[in-house]
């Protein structure tokens, strides 16, 4: 059993956000299912919700990767570095989606919101 107290902490966060992410995903696809769609509504989807929770999912990796117990910095380093990079190609992705969806035309507001803001995170 010693060998699994370094990873007690590494648990307590996966565990708890996942629980968490997972009743709070839940909830919004059981509101959104009664909700009447339109053709076009999975192109914004794709463009604001999924975004969201990418960036979710993201947090809860790098919290799992901050937190197992790691012998050196320089592997938890290329694996944030991977993270990093793969945020910027997402952040691209976006403002690709963004441009293409017909069903709602984004003010500077949510450009800054979701493209600057979201790509200074990663």
């Amino acid at each position: 059993m010693t060998a699994l107290t370094a990873w007690q902490n590494f648990y307590v966060i996966v565990g708890s956000s996942a629980g968490a992410l997972i009743g709070l995903q839940f909830v919004v696809l059981s509101l959104m299912a009664t909700r009447p769609t339109a053709p076009n509504d999975a192109d914004a989807g794709h463009a604001f919700a999924t975004p969201t929770i990418v960036h979710f999912g993201t947090v809860l990796g790098l919290s799992a990767i901050l937190s197992a117990p790691w012998d050196g910095i320089a592997r938890v380093a290329v694996l944030w570095g991977l993270v990093g990079l793969s945020g910027v190609v997402y952040a691209f992705i976006i403002i690709r989606r963004m441009r293409v969806q017909a069903v709602y035309r984004p003010e500077f507001e949510d450009w800054l919101f979701h493209v600057c803001c979201r790509w200074r995170r990663t």
